[in-house]
């Protein structure tokens, strides 16, 4: 049994995967690196809607690693809150960062194995270049568990995966106010 071509093709992917990013971006390796020109189109997705301008925003700042990770990797959230999310790439490579749900976000990284080169720029992604930053402002509105993935091939299925955990909006907080000096027990049934 010859062992050789087993671990040459196990260098070859590897040459791939360290030595080659920009031949794994998304298009001509260009992109991440100029601020989107286009408004923000604000489509409601099952993890969110883009945040409408101006709004206040809590912001969290997410590095990116060559080691295939984000740090912080979990995140909490209110239901109705805005983050801005600043990606940080401190790494060699590009990376991106892409909200979605784990459903979503496994059929976009299919994808993108088969196509490698597909160009495409939404408000729940941002491409970043090594050593640059990029973000993501975004109200999430819809409780539940959502991820971030970078989707270049190679990198999400290395793991470079995050969750996002949104809470239930306060009882209170989206509950009617009572009318001035009225309280349960001051008026009739």
């Amino acid at each position: 049994m010859n062992r050789f071509p087993r671990i040459g093709a196990a260098l070859g992917l590897l040459a791939l995967l360290t030595q080659a990013p920009a031949a794994m971006a998304h298009g001509d390796g260009a992109h991440g690196a100029a601020p989107r020109a286009a408004p923000v189109e604000r489509e409601q997705q099952d993890w969110g809607v883009a945040a409408a301008p101006g709004v206040r925003a809590r912001t969290v700042q997410i590095r990116m690693l060559d080691g295939m990770r984000f740090v912080p990797d979990r995140l909490s959230v209110r239901q109705g809150e805005t983050l801005r999310l600043v990606f940080r790439n401190e790494g060699q490579l590009l990376h991106e960062a892409v909200l979605g749900t784990p459903a979503s976000l496994n059929a976009h990284a299919e994808m993108m194995l088969k196509h490698p080169d597909m160009e495409h720029e939404e408000a729940h992604m941002v491409h970043v270049a090594a050593g640059k930053s990029g973000e993501i402002v975004w109200t999430f509105n819809r409780a539940g568990e959502f991820d971030f993935a970078c989707l270049i091939p190679g990198h999400f299925q290395a793991g470079m995966v995050g969750r996002i955990r949104v809470l239930p909006a306060a009882a209170g907080a989206t509950a009617p106010q009572s009318t001035q000096g009225e309280t349960h027990e001051s008026h009739a049934h």
